[in-house]
């Protein structure tokens, strides 16, 4: 009878282990199903009460269920702003012809030299208001991904002497040598027309803040996993605690308030390259000029709004 009731014993331990063995089968098999729904962005929470699931999972659904619910707000936050933006772009680009068209037709009137010296003062503020909107609107666009950046492999030649070729004049009127020198055949991984965009942006810098008779050289090299380009220039220079100050929306160095601007070309330029997985840099002292360098991925990355600062040659 002693043994009967050990061996019965021995059965009930060994079937209760069992039960609880599937019993937490099912329960992570549940976890498992709950994550892949959520992945797939479709969770929706269910009915659950102790006798059926444990209570982790009781709380991993309420944790999912609440992320579900913040990741809806977020979209609907994101299509508002879209919303938004399209309708700022679209509102103001009449206005903002008209007063450019206004101001061009006062300017040709018989005006004394403090009227023409206030209608130029109209155009150049109005062409700075219409330069931020512009700013602006390409910015949010990108920050919601309304405009998504389409990287690929690319000559990079092309897409540099573009840029650089929109500024010569600007340059020519300033006396300043712009040079560009990008090897043949050089490629890298890229979206060319805002890659185009971020270069401009460095360009329009280099040109404004370089004095008559200054250099602006544009060099290209390639390296094992980026191609570097480099844009130095003989300029104003920036100091060293100032330099990651300058790729924020608006900042603009005190150095600087005289030059007309608005400070968000170095921070569109930032988040150009960062969707596109790759980085920008600085190299500058004040009074020996700056250096601004674009890392651009050689191969197609794993995820484009990663910014790869840790891997610079």
């Amino acid at each position: 009878m002693r043994e009967l009731f050990f061996i019965a014993l021995a059965l009930a331990a060994l079937c209760f282990a069992l039960w609880q063995r599937a019993r937490t089968r099912r329960t992570l098999r549940r976890l498992d199903e709950m994550l892949t729904q959520a992945a797939d962005g479709g969770f929706t929470a269910e009915r659950f009460d102790e006798s059926r699931l444990s209570a982790l999972e009781a709380r991993f659904a309420q944790y999912l269920s609440a992320s579900a619910c913040s990741a809806r707000r977020v979209r609907e936050e994101k299509d508002a702003v879209k919303t938004l933006i399209g309708d700022v772009a679209h509102q103001t680009r009449t206005p903002m012809a008209n007063i450019r068209l206004y101001t061009q037709l006062l300017a040709e009137q018989p005006l004394n030299e403090q009227g023409r010296a206030c209608a130029a003062a109209l155009d150049a503020q109005t062409e700075k208001l219409q330069s931020l909107l512009e700013a602006l609107v390409k910015t949010s666009r990108l920050e919601t991904g309304v405009l998504a950046l389409r990287p690929e492999p690319s000559a990079l030649g092309p897409a540099v002497r573009r840029a650089a070729e929109q500024y010569r004049p600007r340059a020519e009127a300033k006396r300043i040598a712009l040079t560009v020198d990008v090897p043949e055949g050089l490629t890298a991984v890229f979206d060319a027309k805002w890659t185009e965009e971020a270069l401009c942006n460095l360009l329009d810098n280099a040109v404004k803040y370089t004095p008559g008779g200054g250099r602006v050289a544009v060099r290209a090299q390639a390296y094992e996993l980026f191609c570097r380009v480099d844009l130095a220039d003989t300029g104003c220079g920036v100091a060293e605690d100032e330099q990651a100050k300058i790729f924020g929306r608006f900042y603009r160095s005190p150095s600087a308030a005289q030059t007309p601007g608005v400070g968000v070309g170095l921070y569109l330029t930032r988040q150009i390259l960062a969707r596109e997985g790759g980085y920008v840099k600085v190299a500058s002292a004040p009074g020996r000029g700056s250096t601004f360098s674009l890392f651009l991925p050689r191969q197609t990355p794993k995820c484009d709004e990663s910014v790869i600062s840790s891997k610079a040659p």
